[in-house]
């Protein structure tokens, strides 16, 4: 009988071990599936979006407190305080953002938009 139980957990841990690894396989295969579709760009171009992203977000003047709503409130020492702030209008940044990668690359029209 204890023979006939440890057949049957050994068993057991080896379909556990083999769901685990088809599992795995799967959530790989479903990433491959995502990309398929996906553009291919290299690790240099990357790295060039990124740089060009992060240049034109540190350049950018986020002192224009214009493009801002502020909350006030009052704290409990009756000093006033901005509860919250948020970007009112982000299309400047976008359109900053996506003239600095356009000056990095040659961009050109595809067939489909012809």
């Amino acid at each position: 009988m204890s023979e006939n139980k440890e057949l049957l957990e050994a068993t057991v841990k080896g379909l556990q071990d083999k769901i685990g690894s088809l599992n795995m396989e799967l959530k790989d295969k479903q990433r491959e599936l995502e990309d398929v579709s996906k553009p291919v760009i290299s690790a240099t171009t990357m790295d060039v979006i990124n740089d060009a992203v992060n240049y034109a977000v540190e350049n950018y003047n986020f002192d224009n407190t214009d493009q801002y709503d502020l909350d006030f409130s009052l704290d409990y020492d009756g000093k006033v305080q901005a509860e919250n702030i948020s970007l009112r209008d982000t299309y400047e940044l976008m359109e900053a953002i996506v003239i600095n990668i356009e000056k990095q690359f040659k961009i050109e029209k595809d067939e489909t938009n012809e």
